[in-house]
């Protein structure tokens, strides 16, 4: 047996976003979002036909919710503020109902000993931006410094750890490269300008908020998926590894920590002459405006191998131009959400913080396994018995814990998520959470073992296996 003690301090908690949890009522005053409108339009692309109206009802439920996270043992948990909750159009009135709620709900965390980490932006862009263009729109990134500054304004003085952005690869790969959220394109100059407008958005809250002497923190949270080359002695598998890393970790990863853009990733940008559209300005707000902690989702690996299979020209250009995907033989699956479960790859991402990025404050900010249908582990005590995601989170949490007896500077491990959400286009398929949710009863909560589980571990700052 085994013993991992952590820090006295450590984070404990989870993450979820506003649209993924608060749901919404008549008279609630929100605006549509990306996803409000792509499920009026396209209900059948959803797992179930579950759309986003139809999430946890935390708008209701918070107070509950609380408690139940109090009961799981949070002394933290990361949500979102919904830009079109705060501000419906996405630029113009504020919506004094998000404001009471938003007050309502942090007051609750802090009564309760849980501080609320609060992101930014969380994939929910405002339509009415987006008919305008979205990211590809120097005006949203305008809209988004105005919106920041708000939220500094108004909760600024309670809300001590900010973050500009989850995940922002996202919005890029999902909604400009693959096809897979709404506006559903595939076009790498827009990608390209689409990611460089949030790499200044972020830059330009966090000058904002550094300027309004506020006694907190302000952030980014990335999802890094550490690339593997399929072989470690092959030149051009490694180096179709750093080309793959430079496209989906550094491409944010180094303007946010650094204030500069990877330069293999410049290079391939001058190559294909889609060098996105910027002001005199741009490059230096982004180097003089670099975070100052760094929230880190880690879920899977990326297995890399030198570029073999043609390259589709006539579907192209794309990051796949310069590298090949590879299956590694027996790996671990988690089958329901086909993604390799590695858990070295977090002591990897951490070490790699450690050694190339200062060191900087960090934490792990999401780490979770989806499973489908959990009702089936309901034991005769009416409670899920997820003993796989006790043994995700011990496998994970091991790594994390060698990486700061290596003098990495991770801070705390948010899992994602407290309590099961609805998660974008496959909607509630993979239940994530600490605690179940029944849609067909009201949203019933009930605590899952993991979420006892979780409680002791975060009561003693340690596990033994």
């Amino acid at each position: 047996m085994t013993n991992y003690q952590f820090p006295s301090n450590f984070w404990w908690g989870s993450a979820a976003s506003g649209p993924q949890t608060e749901g919404r009522i008549a008279g609630d005053g929100k605006g549509e979002n990306i996803f409000d409108y792509w499920f009026s339009q396209e209900p059948e692309k959803f797992f179930d036909q579950v759309g986003p109206e139809k999430t946890s009802q935390v708008y209701t439920k918070y107070k509950e919710d609380v408690q139940l996270m109090k009961q799981t043992g949070h002394n933290s948990f990361r949500t979102s503020i919904q830009w079109s909750r705060l501000i419906p159009e996405g630029t113009g009135e504020v919506n004094q109902q998000a404001v009471d709620f938003y007050h309502s709900y942090f007051d609750e965390l802090i009564a309760n000993g849980i501080e609320p980490f609060v992101n930014l932006y969380h994939f929910d862009m405002p339509m009415p931006l987006q008919e305008k263009g979205g990211w590809l729109n120097r005006e949203t990134v305008e809209a988004y410094e105005r919106y920041a500054k708000i939220c500094f304004e108004l909760f600024g003085t309670k809300i001590k750890k900010w973050f500009t952005h989850n995940e922002p690869i996202v919005p890029v790969e999902a909604g400009y490269l693959y096809r897979w959220h709404y506006p559903e394109e595939s076009d790498m100059k827009k990608a390209i300008q689409v990611g460089y407008h949030e790499a200044l958005a972020s830059a330009l809250a966090v000058k904002a908020y550094h300027s309004m002497a506020l006694d907190g923190s302000i952030g980014i949270i990335l999802n890094l998926t550490p690339s593997y080359p399929r072989d470690e002695n092959n030149p051009e598998d490694v180096k179709a590894a750093k080309l793959a890393d430079a496209f989906f970790n550094r491409s944010f990863l180094d303007p946010a920590v650094k204030g500069e853009f990877p330069p293999e990733l410049i290079a391939i940008v001058k190559e294909l002459d889609m060098v996105p559209a910027m002001q005199e300005d741009d490059l230096a707000i982004i180097k003089e405006n670099t975070i100052d902690l760094l929230g880190i989702n880690y879920y899977q690996p990326r297995r890399v191998k030198a570029k073999e299979t043609p390259i589709d020209h006539e579907n192209g250009p794309m990051p796949e131009d310069y590298f090949d995907n590879y299956e590694m033989p027996n790996r671990k699956m988690n089958p329901y959400r086909g993604w390799e479960i590695y858990e070295k790859g977090i002591y990897d991402i951490l070490i790699n913080v450690r050694d190339h990025y200062g060191n900087i404050d960090c934490f792990i900010s999401e780490n979770g396994m989806g499973v489908e249908n959990e009702a089936r582990f309901i034991e005769e005590d009416g409670m899920i018995h997820d003993d796989y995601r006790i043994e995700f989170v011990q496998e994970h949490l091991k790594y994390v814990h060698q990486a700061i007896e290596e003098g990495a500077n991770c801070l705390g491990y948010h899992m994602w998520t407290c309590m099961d959400n609805w998660s974008w286009t496959n909607a509630y398929k993979n239940r994530y959470g600490f605690i179940s949710v029944d849609l067909a009863n009201d949203g019933k909560r009930t605590i899952k073992k993991s979420g006892h589980w979780f409680k002791k571990l975060s009561d003693t700052n340690q596990f033994t296996i």
